[in-house]
């Protein structure tokens, strides 16, 4: 299995356990996404993003309103002024190994470790929309995420990951 952690700094040599400003309630722990899902770490640290996927469970009003004008079965929409900082960003793939690592959310490909992690490899990651698009994922755009936040809040999409949405624009 391969599991990744993403940064802007290109000099991390070891990953150590810390306590994430999001989740305060947890012991200090090094995060890793899985292969599979590490397509939402294509963007800059900061930036506020939300990837939704089709689902058996989505009712045809919400497939419709959320799906019908795509055959992608991922969509990521992010701000718009977040644009020019995606398309210039180097992103760090950080390869780590899997030994000490344990399921944290197998549907968010969230993995955690307990120990200190040294990374089996670096690479730098750029073309990021470029990438997006060659997987067949659904890239938009849009001038704020808050109307989006709470239709898929308040709709049947039951597989969906919003991120970093404090740094989202007010309303």
């Amino acid at each position: 299995m391969h599991l990744y952690h993403f940064s802007e700094d290109p000099t991390i040599e070891v990953f150590h356990p810390r306590v994430k400003h999001s989740r305060t309630d947890m012991p200090p722990v090094v995060w890793a996404i899985d292969q599979e899902h590490a397509f939402t770490f294509y963007f800059p640290r900061n930036c506020p993003r939300i990837v939704y996927k089709k689902s058996d469970e989505i009712n045809e009003q919400d497939y419709q309103k959320f799906f019908g004008l795509t055959i992608s079965d991922i969509v990521i929409t992010v701000e718009t002024n977040w644009y020019e900082a995606i398309k210039e960003a180097t992103l760090y793939r950080y390869t780590l190994p899997s030994t000490t690592f344990e399921v944290f959310d197998e549907t968010a490909g969230y993995y955690i470790s307990y120990q200190t992690v040294e990374p089996l490899q670096m690479d730098p990651i750029t073309d990021h929309l470029e990438r997006l698009m060659d997987m067949n994922i659904d890239v938009r755009f849009t001038p704020n995420l808050h109307p989006l936040r709470e239709a898929i809040l308040n709709s049947t999409v039951n597989d969906f990951g919003i991120h970093r949405f404090n740094q989202a624009k007010s309303l």
